[in-house]
């Protein structure tokens, strides 16, 4: 049985707007809230509108616990391109989030395993996750688990996007012997999440869009997983939903 539901948006600014609005609703509905986050093109100026809204009136965020889905390993959390540093820029800062309500899987780590487990217990004992909020890769991806990576994958380390990680490697000078990868939550920690909002945008998405909610449930497109989940909202553009039946 699906469960899921689709909502689509007429333009940016809307998309932006409904997509903002989840997590402030969520955030007014339970104040104590765990909200995960993602960056990315697509979540950008939905970060942006979520303090913007805030900002104009006001709501408490200082019970809530905000957390990303995934992390550049290998790297200063203070570069640029580090999911740290974005979501300190985009919302986390804005919001006036203190370091201890706002968890990261870490960039650096002699016990990857440990510290990934420990990253997931911290969330386990705030209540679990609420809100998730994911993006969606080209090739179906949810954070850094990549077409293949079982369902029943926690909280780990991956191999790079081989673009992405020539790019980083570019920006950071990090030298070609270091090993830069991606440690993310798992499908399956993905899955365990109360509220999922997927959200994509974009005429480059329309395909895997389709193969997503059209398509076969499996680990070649981890994001067909979600077809299953009880509570997944796919928040969509006209032009990421062209092509669904």
């Amino acid at each position: 049985m699906k469960n899921y539901w689709i909502t689509t948006e007429t333009d940016e600014c809307s998309f932006d707007d409904a997509a903002a609005r989840r997590i402030v609703e969520q955030l007014k509905r339970k104040p104590d809230s765990v909200v995960g986050l993602s960056t990315g093109r697509t979540t950008g100026n939905m970060h942006r509108r979520v303090v913007q809204l805030w900002s104009e009136e006001p709501f408490a965020v200082d019970r809530a616990t905000f957390f990303g889905v995934d992390e550049v390993v290998g790297v200063s959390p203070d570069y640029s391109g580090a999911c740290y540093t974005m979501l300190k820029t985009e919302i986390i800062g804005g919001l006036g989030v203190d370091d201890e309500h706002f968890l990261m899987l870490p960039t650096e780590s002699d016990d990857f395993s440990q510290a990934c487990h420990r990253f997931t217990e911290a969330l386990r004992q705030r209540g679990g996750i609420d809100l998730l909020i994911l993006g969606l890769g080209e090739n179906g991806h949810l954070g850094f688990n990549q077409p293949g990576t079982p369902f029943e994958s926690r909280a780990w380390v991956t191999e790079m996007n081989p673009e992405l990680e020539q790019r980083i490697r570019r920006e950071t000078q990090t030298p070609a012997e270091k090993w830069l990868g991606g440690v993310t939550l798992g499908l399956a920690d993905i899955f365990e999440a109360r509220h999922i909002v997927l959200v994509a945008k974009g005429e480059n998405k329309a395909a895997v869009v389709r193969q997503m909610l059209q398509g076969p449930v499996t680990p070649l497109l981890p994001a067909s997983m979600l077809q299953h989940h009880p509570n997944c909202e796919f928040l969509l553009d006209r032009a990421a939903a062209s092509q669904l039946n």
